[in-house]
């Protein structure tokens, strides 16, 4: 095997090993909503240390394959897409880091209905997916992951609704429901997160870009086509 291919499959394992570290991250901030335990929210600011260790370590991997190898083709979109998604992995765990302090500040529960955990998990579910994309060159599944997002989105904005309805109906409630606002738009935004990584993947496997597919006649432009 080539030595660039070794580098390459180096590159894919650390990446692969970035996004079980972003799951685990996921999994604790969804346990920082049930338990109201202050460590919870510790545990997930150490893992965010190595998250960014994580990035500077792959960011200079990457800028060092492109320096001295010259990569082509495929190849060349791997790396460069790299680059990208790899901040978006870490950007993952900030917004973890966002949700799993405000564990504290939303008890006792304001949302009985399952919801929040339901966002949660779509959420990580999205992360999930798209990783297995990345690792598979599973094509149809990153396109999968991009539909996915649609659904959390109209999760969020039904959980978004409820909270501004209880805080009229209960000022004793803004507090926590207000906090549950952050935790909810942090959610929204990990499900971003993994749409960017997807449609990387779509770029690494057929070298078209899956963004802002109303620029190529392909959907309605934003804030188009939605009542």
């Amino acid at each position: 095997m080539r030595h660039f291919d070794t580098n390459l499959n180096g590159l894919r394992d650390s990446i692969t090993a970035m996004a079980s570290l972003a799951e685990e991250m996921i999994d604790r901030s969804i346990q920082a909503m049930n338990v109201p335990d202050p460590d919870i929210a510790n545990q997930v600011r150490e893992l965010d240390r190595r998250m960014d260790a994580w990035e500077l370590q792959l960011d200079h991997f990457c800028i060092e394959l492109l320096a001295l190898q010259a990569p082509a083709a495929v190849d060349l979109r791997f790396v460069a897409s790299s680059l990208k998604i790899v901040p978006e992995l870490e950007r993952i765990g900030d917004h973890c880091c966002n949700i799993a302090r405000r564990g504290t500040l939303v008890h006792p529960p304001v949302l009985l209905d399952g919801s929040l955990e339901r966002l949660g998990q779509e959420t990580r579910s999205m992360v999930s997916r798209a990783m297995n994309a990345f690792v598979t060159k599973d094509a149809a599944l990153a396109r999968a992951v991009i539909l996915a997002d649609d659904s959390v989105d109209e999760l969020y904005a039904g959980i978004y609704r409820e909270l501004i309805r209880l805080m009229k109906a209960d000022p004793g409630c803004i507090d926590r429901a207000g906090h549950l606002i952050l935790v909810i738009k942090n959610w929204e935004r990990i499900a971003d997160q993994a749409t960017n990584i997807a449609e990387e993947v779509l770029y690494i496997l057929e070298a078209q870009s899956a963004k802002h597919p109303y620029l190529q006649g392909k959907g309605p432009a934003p804030g188009e086509g939605r009542s």
